[in-house]
């Protein structure tokens, strides 16, 4: 990714940035009203595109900013049964960093999970690819935006946004 970890994390987990780039879903809330996850927030997250019909409700198994947040879906969501994943976030060289997505999940009904999940794969694969493109291209044009957003919020020293350094810690 074009920015720094800790910017990365952030617009992929505040919902302010979220909407602004995520073609995966039209509208994602934390139940409590947060801004942002937390270890055991529950969100709701509604698809969007050829995706509109499905909505999922997550709870955050982990949520380490800026390195690490995992999920996994609460209840069912057809076709799933069960859908987790997690997201850790690495620096790699001057101001940029590597998104590492890993996912699992289990479709219904088993009958035809032989035939539903190898497709859902595909679809979830190609959809999760074009929804991180957008992400690399919203960071291209808005990390400075971020960065700039991040010292409000965080009271944090002024850090040029393209210099190796290391991400301040959560608050």
């Amino acid at each position: 990714m074009p920015a720094r970890a800790d910017i990365v994390f952030d617009a992929f987990h505040y919902h302010e940035w979220k909407v602004q780039w995520d073609s995966l879903v039209r509208d994602t809330q934390v139940l409590d009203g947060s801004s942002c996850p937390s270890v055991g927030a529950m969100t709701e997250n509604a698809g969007a595109g050829a995706l509109r019909t499905l909505s999922m409700r997550t709870r955050f198994i982990q949520y380490d900013r800026p390195l690490l947040a995992a999920a996994t879906m609460v209840g069912r969501s057809f076709p799933f049964v069960h859908w987790a994943a997690s997201m850790r976030h690495e620096p790699v060289g001057s101001g940029n960093s590597q998104l590492v997505y890993t996912y699992t999940f289990r479709t219904g009904p088993r009958l035809l999970r032989w035939f539903m999940e190898p497709l859902v794969n595909w679809v979830f694969v190609r959809k999760t690819r074009d929804r991180f493109q957008r992400l690399e291209k919203f960071l291209q044009h808005h990390s400075n935006d971020i960065h700039t957003w991040q010292q409000s919020r965080y009271e944090l020293p002024v850090v040029p946004v393209h210099a190796a350094a290391t991400t301040p810690p959560a608050r």
